[in-house]
């Protein structure tokens, strides 16, 4: 009997003790990196249990401005001081006289870290570079001064650039084969997210020491500094941003109110963005609700153009030789043949008819075009670049098909054969009501198309992708947009009539007609079929470029659901030209 109870005491022992090892051959051999459901590395944790630390550097690659200027970062030259000072005798006066503090001050904060920290608070304070030899030279244990990496709260352009944050199960569904902290940033939004790959930290630079039990030094007081073997990393992407443009777009943009819109400033040579702004602001409290998030870029995203889209239908007129200057439009009636109580215009040519928003003219027009081939409009639509997408992408390095602006909507002018040939859906879309969407991106890059005689590029917002030394990994070379143009004849008389919208004494642009540059470009009010109170809401735009002879710049600016008689667009437009001018007279 006792025989019997051995065994199975010693089988029980034998099971307990294979469970045991099988369970410490799960924790330090096959889970070591990974373990249980959460994905925990225990060598990251065990690390992180007997040391101190403060990251320097977090490895997360950034962003430049065209010039190379830091928009999303910023290294500040700062005093990290740890805890373990406060069992030490250090000379406090000496640091405190460096840096021009009390001693009282340094005692304070250290007294009251639990963790090694920058002096000065949320906002530490900025050593000179003197400062920083001094400081060094003492070679107190445990006092550093060191240039730490900063994230910009305020960074301008944060709709362009996106948002990071950390998000453990989206990181392994977009990388199920790297093997990377769970507690990695990745970008999210924008070209935050487009570029991640290529901003993925190697690992963080930080200064670190091994505590007992109490956080006291484990091996003495020596700090080491770590950082990632590889020197060429963190990339930095650089884009084309115009960091002084772009700070003044903002401004403006707030200045005038803008809650819901934005602007789109392209370098027409380059094609390229300088500015885009759009509002509303990205609430970085609650970024992933999508109803007060603010973390869509509505210069992306297809809107209600309005008369904007006649710019379409005329080049289409052009080419197809229905432009007479000598034939008359009756601008007194609606586009059904009704009587308009509101505009009186009387009978005009096409060229007056544009620059005064005549909707009959337009209508009469589309319909024209449509009976000759029902996919008219939709051709000149991709000729003009006003569907997209207009954003950069192409095959780079490993990835093929690569969008710098993957959120970027395509825009559309029909959705149904039914529509194509519908005269009254036709009349409607022959001045930009309907099914026509278009971005304001597109927009922008419609006008910088005419300015160029019709030539079609794609619109870059970044340049390269540069190595931490600043050399470069890759470039992104201009492109030229797919598809079928305009003549250069069409493009020249585009140009004119864009430019007779401001010259007009009632066209609809005469509000830019005494501006530095000269201005031509084409208004736009959208009806959104929205209400509010009763009242329908409007997108009220004005899209041109400048300066007229030597085109430099186009320029789009937007105010979405505004009520008619509000929410104008010319005073900001205006404000943004003459800014620009007075900054062009600087460089």
């Amino acid at each position: 009997m006792w025989r019997t109870r051995a065994i199975i005491m010693i089988g029980f022992c034998l099971v307990c003790f294979a469970l045991l090892i099988g369970r410490l051959m799960q924790l330090q051999l096959f889970e070591t990196e990974h373990f249980s459901k959460h994905g925990i590395n225990l060598l990251e944790e065990s690390v992180s249990q007997r040391s101190q630390a403060i990251v320097i550097d977090s490895g997360r690659g950034g962003f430049l401005d065209k010039n190379g200027k830091a928009l999303t970062h910023q290294n500040i030259p700062v005093l990290i001081l740890f805890p373990f000072l406060k069992k030490t005798d250090w000379d406090v006066q000496k640091v405190a006289s460096i840096i021009g503090v009390s001693s009282k001050e340094l005692i304070n904060e250290v007294e009251e870290a639990k963790v090694p920290f920058a002096f000065g608070g949320p906002e530490p304070l900025q050593l000179t570079k003197k400062q920083m030899e001094e400081i060094n030279q003492q070679k107190i244990p445990g006092v550093f001064a060191v240039e730490k990496k900063f994230d910009i709260d305020t960074n301008p352009a944060e709709h362009v650039i996106g948002i990071t944050g950390e998000n453990e199960t989206l990181l392994k569904k977009r990388y199920p084969d790297k093997k990377v902290s769970p507690k990695t940033s990745i970008g999210l939004t924008g070209l935050e997210k487009s570029f991640d790959e290529f901003l993925l930290p190697e690992g963080e630079a930080k200064l670190v020491y091994h505590v007992d039990a109490s956080g006291g030094p484990l091996f003495g007081i020596n700090v080491k500094y770590v950082e990632p073997a590889n020197p060429f990393y963190p990339i930095n992407i650089r884009t084309t941003i115009d960091s002084s443009l772009q700070h003044t777009a903002e401004e403006l943009v707030d200045k005038h109110g803008i809650k819901k819109g934005g602007l789109v400033l392209l370098d027409i040579e380059t094609n390229t963005v300088l500015s885009m702004v759009s509002r509303p602001k990205i609430n970085k409290n609650d970024p992933f609700n999508e109803k007060t998030s603010g973390t869509q870029n509505l210069m992306l995203k297809q809107q209600i153009t309005g008369s904007v889209f006649k710019t379409v239908v005329a080049a289409a007129a052009i080419e197809n030789q229905i432009d007479d200057t000598a034939r008359l439009f009756d601008c007194s009636r609606k586009i059904n043949g009704d009587i308009d109580s509101h505009y009186q215009y009387g009978q005009l040519n096409m060229m007056d008819s544009f620059a005064k928003s005549c909707n009959n003219t337009f209508a009469t027009l589309a319909k024209e075009l449509q009976t000759k081939n029902p996919n008219i409009l939709e051709e000149f639509a991709k000729k003009l670049s006003f569907v997209g997408p207009s954003g950069w992408e192409g095959d780079i390095y490993h990835y093929e098909n690569f969008k710098q602006l993957p959120e970027e909507d395509n825009g559309r002018v029909f959705l149904s054969d039914e529509a194509r040939t519908d005269r009254n859906f036709v009349g409607l879309t022959g001045i930009g009501q309907h099914e026509v969407r278009a971005t304001p991106l597109a927009v922008a890059n419609m006008m910088a198309t005419i300015a160029r005689g019709g030539k079609k590029e794609l619109v870059r917002a970044a340049s390269a992708i540069e190595y931490k030394n600043g050399t470069s990994l890759l470039t992104f070379k201009e492109k030229n947009q797919a598809g079928e143009k305009i003549s250069s004849y069409t493009a020249t008389k585009l140009q004119r009539l864009l430019r007779h919208v401001v010259t007009h004494d009632e066209g609809t642009g005469r509000w830019f007609e005494n501006l530095p540059y000269e201005v031509a470009g084409k208004s736009g009010t959208g009806e959104t079929g929205k209400f509010m109170g009763g009242v329908q809401l409007h997108n009220k735009w004005f899209a041109g470029y400048f300066p007229y002879q030597n085109p430099r710049y186009a320029l789009v600016v937007v105010n979405l659901d505004v009520l008619e008689n509000e929410g104008g667009v010319n005073l900001l437009y205006s404000d943004m030209v003459k800014s620009i001018y007075e900054y062009d007279q600087t460089q």
